[in-house]
């Protein structure tokens, strides 16, 4: 096959999640190995007999969901390697794809499985005639399946894929049901099998065996990092308060939290290099103040109507130069979050009520400054049902009724993924979807714990899949590497990102993340050649860089490059 096999390890992401981004990537051209473990869930595969789920899921814990693949019931939960191929299949024959393709596809992921097993101490492993599947002593009297297999092809492009049972966790969950339909056998794992092995040394066996098996031009791998406490996964909303009342994302005054270090540590950063809050910054990193005239009247209309913009929230080194060109972001929703990423300035304690009349506010400031281009952006209220989703909407709206000549740009929370928030952003039809992705995938558990990266890539997905123009934004200098960074933009292009911003992390306040390192402005150069490469339709990379940078620029280039094929490689002419 053309190309490198692009392959991520993702941790615990919801099936929702999943397949949302498997369907994004099944759209372009790129050739991806997403491998996963999902919370507890039933599968029901179109062949699917009610009879065969013989518990009820909440006595496990999981959810059923309908697929639109072949089987029947199937479990997916902890202690399970979740593997999703996104490729181009090989044709047979003709060349018009259809069930003997399939069923070569079918046999090649066998084979990687087979292979992978015996390279991991377990030999033996075989098919099961008309069963697909991975089986040990497959036509004896003890058969029982390692490893479960269901795909759909999509005009040559693969959908879903095979499930590896690790450790024994996963006996509850298949005891609840007739697995796979298939009454005369057992499931087993590689535990009960006599084999231990980590999750990570699993997937690193999988993922060399497929690169073999499929005949790629190498492969890439970015993953979430491995090595985390259990018991440090706690979410930092505001429902997650700890007893007491303390957020357990909120550092400890006048320092970093112990926890934040911890996760950076966990992630393979050494914070003992740190740049200080203190240090000199650079000659590049330095801002001269501007306040002329039209900041000032910026200033001025924002105060009169009880606006708050993200430029001062978060303290913007561009809020000069933006406002005196007479642009800003609105903030709506209130300045309070309800999570608290390690990077972000904006106020986390309790959120107050939304104010319902914010929407016509913001709508008269965009009228009273006459902006071409008007930003609207949000802080996340993981605390109402919607997620604020009909808020945002709604100030969209408000804008459009009142200046119908207005581009509007959103920059919007993961909404936490939930389809009837996210549909009714979609249905809104901003000229511009921003949702930031900020770091690379290693590095998100420490700089936005309550977020995840294969869910930022879905929501992105489905606003492409929606029409939208989408764009998104990564932060440098928190530890990642150049090289992270390109496979992060490699990944935002595969599902479909039209626009990218790239920028300087600048700490806060002595309680953030820490500066790993001053990216040179000779490295952003390098990083908008690369975006360019990709067939970004715009790519604002500089050390001063923020979402909302050169904002009405980008969306002008977008507009006018139009819809745009995901061809990774292909350079934009």
């Amino acid at each position: 096959m053309g190309g490198p096999l692009h392959i991520r390890w993702l941790g615990r992401v919801t099936y929702h999640d999943a397949l949302a981004l498997q369907r994004a990537l099944n759209v372009g051209s790129a050739n991806h190995l997403l491998l996963l473990e999902h919370p507890p869930t039933y599968t029901k595969g179109v062949r699917a007999k009610p009879e065969h789920l013989l518990v009820d899921p909440a006595t496990v814990g999981a959810e059923v969901v309908d697929v639109d693949r072949g089987g029947d019931f199937t479990y997916h939960g902890p202690g399970q390697l979740v593997g999703y191929p996104i490729i181009t299949v090989p044709t047979r024959g003709s060349g018009n794809g259809g069930m003997a393709d399939t069923a070569a596809y079918v046999c090649g992921i066998e084979q990687v499985i087979i292979d992978a097993l015996a390279d991991l101490g377990l030999p033996g492993a075989t098919r099961r005639h008309r069963q697909a599947g991975v089986w040990l002593d497959a036509d004896g009297p003890s058969a029982r399946k390692i490893a479960a297999i269901g795909v759909k092809l999509n005009r040559r492009r693969s959908l879903h894929g095979f499930a590896l049972n690790v450790t024994r966790q996963v006996d509850d969950g298949f005891a609840g049901i007739v697995a796979c339909g298939i009454a005369d056998a057992t499931v087993t794992s590689l535990e009960a099998e006599g084999i231990i092995a980590s999750m990570e040394q699993v997937a690193d066996a999988v993922a060399q065996r497929a690169v073999a098996q499929w005949g790629f031009e190498g492969s890439t791998r970015a993953d979430l990092a491995w090595r985390v406490v259990p018991t440090d996964l706690a979410v930092f909303t505001r429902e997650a308060s700890l007893p007491g009342g303390e957020h357990p994302g909120k550092p400890s005054r006048g320092r970093e939290s112990v926890r934040l270090l911890g996760r950076l540590a966990e992630a393979g950063v050494d914070s003992s290099t740190a740049v200080g809050v203190r240090d000199r910054k650079p000659d590049w990193m330095v801002v001269k103040a501007d306040m002329g005239p039209e900041y000032r009247r910026l200033k001025q209309t924002l105060r009169s109507l009880d606006l708050v913009t993200v430029c001062e929230e978060a303290g913007c080194p561009n809020i000069f130069d933006c406002w005196n060109d007479g642009t800003a972001t609105f903030m709506v929703l209130g300045e309070r979050c309800t999570r608290a990423c390690g990077f972000c300035l904006v106020d986390t304690r309790k959120p107050l009520e939304p104010d319902a009349d914010e929407p016509r506010k913001v709508a008269e400031a965009v009228e009273k400054l006459a902006l071409k281009h008007a930003v609207i952006t949000m802080v996340a209220r993981d605390d109402l049902p919607d997620g604020g989703a009909q808020h945002v909407a709604d100030t969209i709206q408000a804008v459009r009724d009142r200046t119908p000549g207005t581009r509007v740009e959103v920059l919007v929370s993961d909404h936490q993924g939930d389809p009837a928030s996210l549909q009714s952003l979609f249905d809104a039809r901003p000229d511009v979807f921003n949702h930031n992705t900020e770091t690379v995938l290693r590095l998100q558990r420490a700089v936005r714990p309550s977020a995840s990266y294969a869910r930022s890539l879905s929501v992105l997905g489905r606003a492409k899949a929606a029409g939208l123009t989408t764009k998104s934004g990564l932060i440098a200098g928190m530890g990642e590497t150049i090289e992270e960074l390109e496979l992060t933009l490699v990944d935002l292009r595969a599902v479909g990102v039209d626009i990218i911003t790239i920028g300087q992390y600048l700490r806060p306040t002595e309680r953030h993340l820490p500066v790993d390192r001053w990216v040179t402005p000779a490295e952003f150069d390098h990083l908008r050649a690369y975006g360019d490469a990709l067939g970004f339709a715009h790519v604002e990379s500089s050390p001063l860089t923020r979402s909302s940078y050169h904002a009405r620029q980008g969306a002008e280039a977008a507009e006018a490059a139009g819809p745009v094929p995901v061809t990774l490689g292909a350079r934009r002419t």
